[in-house]
């Protein structure tokens, strides 16, 4: 999944006395996922009193949502513990409280050393024990230092509370909505299996409640969430065995849905029923992240990605059979162990090939405790870098040549927040691309069809067609 850092947006005020009630400041770190996670949080945290704020000074508690996946994660967070550490010292010194919670993967992998390194920290909880925070904290308020990074052995869906309305209506007009967890995979540069587990998948009676919820607080659109989220199985209604198409064709059934996503997939779960889906389902929108990580087949296979750049391909001609103006995503690493110039090129031909409306790129870094740290033949931090620059030139000319092929198109557009300029909204497009347009701010939730106008360096402009 694709890597940023956020802070979650203050809720609504539900009710209670707002002078008495506790702030909790979220800090998000990484992909969509942990970006759900966060909303969880606020939402078991709700029932102990707590609302969310986006100013870090007002927080009585402030928690850490942390991500594992890049080179220094931890540092990062280390390095931000020690500023709130100064900072709970200035609050106890004027007479309050301030709480520091750590949560997530960096909370997963470090647990012990956290409270070790971070004497401030109250709390270290895990991505797969985060309904538990409530109690963690109390026990926590008691004086106690709590860590929870075990396994779970209940369904923490089950025992979150149901986020009301006026919640949900606060957050917007898209959602995430988290259908898988964990991965099975084992790519050797990746950490995620021993952070999240092994692959789960949550049952389809808890997913079509929780998307029917959204949808009834004004929910246009909903990103289904896994690390790897094609892998998504269940049960159907009637006992039969079910996957992640199966899943979108039942939630296309829902009134008022009108946009349906997916993030992030493997090569190696894209089945006949999901591309089916893409080609059947309107509501779904026509791109696709795929990351391929590689062009050289002896690169995948020594990150164990379990598939050649040529199956990779032939994968792709069968879904743009299926969904003609699909976008495609992918997520890149650069400089594996052992990676040369020639399989360096063999992965700028495959991105030639596939010609890419988005993509992500990193350079490699190793990760303690995967089997890719302890490979030999590492490259070189220079080499690492040119090639990386040589790929990003490529990935971000594709970007901008597809962007520049929406100039004069028709399209529709989701309205989901205010623009930078006054008299303004920021739309989306079924590319997932940011659109700006003039529009009244009574008309976000609204889809409407423009005609694009403009680029920018991450944007389109338009202007509205009256019909």
């Amino acid at each position: 999944m694709t890597e940023q850092t956020a802070t979650l947006p203050a809720a609504a005020q539900t009710g209670g006395d707002i002078a008495n009630t506790r702030k909790v400041f979220i800090k998000t770190y990484g992909c969509q996922m942990n970006v759900y996670d966060s909303v969880r949080m606020g939402d078991a945290l709700a029932s102990e009193g707590y609302v969310t704020t986006d100013a870090m000074e007002e927080a009585d508690l402030v928690l850490l949502n942390t991500c594992h996946i890049r080179e220094k994660a931890a540092e990062k967070v280390y390095s931000a513990l020690g500023r709130l550490r100064e900072m709970k010292k200035e609050r106890r010194a004027n007479g309050g409280e301030l709480m520091i919670g750590v949560a997530g993967c960096v909370a997963q992998a470090e647990g012990e050393e956290i409270l070790r390194r971070a004497p401030a920290v109250d709390v270290v909880i895990g991505p797969q024990t985060y309904h538990r925070l409530p109690q963690a904290l109390r026990r926590a308020r008691s004086g106690e230092r709590v860590i929870e990074t075990d396994y779970a052995v209940e369904d923490k869906f089950e025992h979150l509370p149901k986020t009301d309305k006026a919640q949900i209506r606060a957050r917007g007009v898209t959602a995430f909505l988290t259908v898988q967890e964990g991965c099975d995979k084992f790519c050797t540069f990746c950490v995620v299996p021993y952070t999240r587990g092994s692959e789960v998948s949550r049952p389809l009676s808890q997913i079509v409640d929780e998307a029917q919820r959204l949808v009834d607080a004004g929910v246009r659109e909903i990103t289904l969430l896994g690390q790897n989220v094609n892998a998504w199985h269940g049960a159907g209604p009637n006992g039969e065995s079910w996957g992640l198409g199966d899943l979108l064709y039942r939630l296309a059934e829902i009134q008022g849905l009108a946009r349906l996503r997916y993030t992030t997939s493997h090569p190696r779960d894209m089945d006949d029923r999901l591309i089916e889906a893409h080609r059947d389902l309107r509501a779904l929108m026509p791109y696709l992240h795929l990351p391929v990580q590689a062009g050289s087949d002896r690169i995948l296979k020594a990150m164990n990605r379990r598939h050649t750049g040529e199956e990779y391909l032939r994968l792709i001609e069968r879904i743009r059979s299926a969904r003609p103006d699909i976008a495609l995503s992918g997520d890149f690493i650069v400089g594996f162990p052992g990676e040369t110039d020639a399989d360096f090129e063999d992965t700028l031909r495959l991105v030639e090939t596939v010609r890419y409306a988005q993509a992500f790129s990193f350079k490699y870094s190793t990760r303690p405790g995967t089997p890719g740290a302890d490979l030999g033949s590492q490259v070189a931090d220079a080499v690492k870098a040119e090639r990386l620059e040589r790929l990003q030139a490529l990935l971000l000319r594709q970007q901008h040549e597809f962007a520049e092929a929406c100039v004069g198109r028709t399209l529709d557009i989701l309205l989901e927040k205010p623009g930078r300029m006054p008299g303004q909204l920021i739309g989306r497009s079924p590319w997932l691309q940011s659109v700006n347009v003039d529009a009244a701010s009574s008309q976000i939730g609204d889809i409407i069809s423009v005609r694009i106008v403009g680029t920018g360096p991450n944007s389109l402009f338009a202007e509205r067609i009256e019909r």
